[in-house]
């Protein structure tokens, strides 16, 4: 996932101003226009960092004259204590960047950390297996969340409902069944474009099968079920598994030879990873 960085700086902008407001007063009220510091910012427990390169372009937006300095880099694991990322100048401007900076660095890399668990206990399973993202994502959030994902070493699902087609079981209903969906997607978009079904029972897999999906999405299965729409599916789709996944499983459904597994919980259920700043003060 790259990050569109124009895209970024206008949304910034707009989160400055809901934190800034008409200006930071307990900032100008008790420091001097003119001092300077350098904000030491660290993790308070290990991890992996995502989100660097975002909070040196907070910095930069409240004032282009702070240098930053990173010591790690976005997909690093940290232990407790280690100083990611250096911020020097006035002391006024690195304290007004300084929440908004925490808040995406420390969100990002509470996703990257906890993608990277899942990603090691899949490839337990299965060393082959995708863990993905889905769009159950913070609302303005998805661009950087979807980065933290990979900087985890998971991968990403479609970004938004315009870059694959997903028939979900409502889809499945509207359009009169599996088949019906699939064959009406076809018509629709371009050859270019994957078509993914999702399955809740192995009559649905064989349905979806004949109408040649290319993906097929095992919708809460149960394992030996699963281990069946498998052995049924035989490399002739993508086989993805989806739905209430989560630690304690996801090495056993890796393990029945899906292809992707796709974990919601990696961007909707994630704690923030603890980072904070320090500033040590130095007369201007």
């Amino acid at each position: 996932m790259m990050i569109n960085f124009e895209k970024l700086k206008r949304q910034i902008a707009s989160w400055m101003e809901e934190d800034i407001g008409f200006g930071d007063i307990s900032a100008q009220a008790t420091i001097p226009a003119q001092e300077e510091g350098v904000g030491i910012i660290y993790a308070k427990e290990s991890g992996k960092i995502a989100g660097l390169p975002i909070a040196k372009l907070v910095f930069n937006t409240v004032d282009p004259d702070l240098v930053v300095s990173f010591q790690t880099q976005d997909g690093a694991k940290v232990e407790k204590g280690t100083v990611l990322m250096t911020v020097q100048g006035k002391a006024q401007s690195i304290l007004t960047g300084e929440r908004l900076a925490l808040n995406l660095l420390q969100r990002l890399s509470g996703i990257a950390t906890v993608t990277s668990h899942y990603v090691e206990k899949a490839k337990e399973g299965n060393p082959s297996v995708r863990v993905v993202d889905t769009r159950k994502t913070t609302p303005g959030l998805r661009m950087l969340e979807k980065y933290a994902v990979t900087m985890g070493g998971g991968h990403n699902h479609r970004y938004g409902l315009y870059d694959a087609v997903m028939i979900k079981d409502n889809h499945i209903k509207a359009a009169g069944g599996i088949t019906a969906a699939i064959q009406s997607a076809k018509d629709y978009v371009p050859h270019t474009m994957k078509i993914e079904v999702e399955v809740e029972s192995l009559d649905q897999v064989k349905e979806a099968l004949e109408a040649k999906a290319d993906i097929i999405m095992l919708d809460n299965m149960d394992l030996s079920t699963m281990k069946e729409a498998v052995r049924l599916i035989n490399g002739q789709a993508v086989v993805e598994a989806s739905g209430g996944i989560n630690m304690d499983t996801i090495s056993s459904i890796a393990a029945t030879g899906v292809h992707v597994i796709s974990v919601g919980a990696i961007t909707h259920s994630v704690r923030s990873l603890d980072i904070s700043l320090d500033l040590n003060q130095r007369k201007g």
